[in-house]
């Protein structure tokens, strides 16, 4: 009886072990389970000079342990990530700023590199500092300031998992590092996906507009539609229609004949012209002609230039020099000696 009573007191400490270690197990699954790493899967943490070494190197340590031995966690700075030398597509989950203790900011272009670099389907999470109301100081972010970002970076199905109140030490270590003097600090944890695309990639869209087709071979038509667009023989009797006359429709200012002279396009000089219009029909290219050509002309083309440049027989030798056009009228005895 006594042996029985121990058996049994062995036994219910053996199941307290296994209770307490399944319930060990489940509580660590638990904690790991909020990063969203899984066995074999690529991990990038990103820490910034905030973050306490011994915390990076527990989670680093954490992560590792979780992805196995075969898949090496890679570590970098929230400084030095947009200039890595990282391939598109690296990663399946990228953890920035949950160091505990860390104020990592992120800009736009930390996180279009976490975009880049993430797998499609790939998952990030990140914690930031925000404040509950944007003042002054631009460099920290609200939270939906921060929700926008993310979503603007490429990232989907972008939400907020939760927000921390900093302890009052917590709360003059973020204020150090980030320059801010206020008291309405907050960590905020966010959680995104990259689409199950990569940027720029193309995909051929298969379309189909058959039809199914009657019985007879042929795509079937609706009924309604064929009888609304189909004209039978009494649709074309024309003897139940009134004709309108176009004759009536004009009145007698219509029917009056047009005065010629209003139809007559204005001449050149009525609309002020000092040179003809190129099919001019007024008179006023011959008149402009028929001046030209009474306009005396010179054999040699230099007469009004003066005698140095005159010929020996020109009639206007020991005149000055005159305007090229102007009517110079020689007295008789002049155009005698010529």
């Amino acid at each position: 009886m006594q042996f029985r009573l121990h058996l049994q007191s062995h036994l219910l400490i053996l199941q307290g072990h296994n209770l307490l270690f399944r319930e060990e197990g489940r509580f660590l699954a638990a904690g790991m389970g909020e990063y969203g790493v899984a066995p074999g899967q690529r991990v990038a943490i990103v820490w910034d000079s905030s973050s306490p070494v011994e915390a990076l190197k527990d989670l680093v340590d954490k992560v590792q342990a979780l992805v196995g031995a075969d898949n090496c966690v890679s570590v970098e700075n929230v400084n030095q990530l947009p200039q890595s030398a990282h391939r598109e597509s690296s990663f399946d989950v990228i953890l920035s700023g949950m160091v505990p203790g860390s104020t990592a900011q992120h800009s736009v272009e930390l996180l279009a590199e976490i975009a880049r670099i993430l797998k499609p389907g790939g998952r990030v999470l990140l914690k930031e500092p925000v404040v509950t109301e944007s003042g002054d100081n631009g460099k920290i972010k609200t939270a939906a300031k921060l929700l926008t970002t993310l979503t603007l970076s490429g990232l989907v199905e972008v939400k907020e998992l939760q927000k921390e109140v900093l302890t009052p030490e917590e709360a003059q270590s973020a204020g150090e590092h980030l320059g801010y003097q206020g008291n309405d600090l907050l960590v905020i944890q966010i959680e995104g996906r990259k689409p199950n695309f990569e940027v720029g990639s193309s995909s051929q869209l298969k379309l189909s507009f058959a039809k199914t087709p009657g019985p007879s071979g042929k795509p079937s038509v609706d009924p309604a539609a064929a009888k609304l667009w189909t004209l039978s023989a009494n649709d074309m009797n024309d003897e139940g229609m009134d004709l309108l006359d176009s004759d009536e429709l004009l009145d007698s200012e219509d029917l009056k004949k047009p005065d010629p002279s209003s139809l007559r396009a204005p001449s050149c000089k009525e609309m002020g012209k000092k040179k003809a219009c190129k099919n001019c029909t007024c008179g006023l290219a011959e008149e402009l002609e028929q001046k030209k050509s009474s306009q005396p002309k010179s054999a040699c083309g230099n007469c009004y230039l003066g005698d140095a440049f005159r010929c020996a027989s020109c009639p206007y030798l020991g005149m000055p020099a005159f305007k090229p056009g102007e009517k110079i009228l020689l007295q008789e005895n002049q155009l005698h000696d010529a």
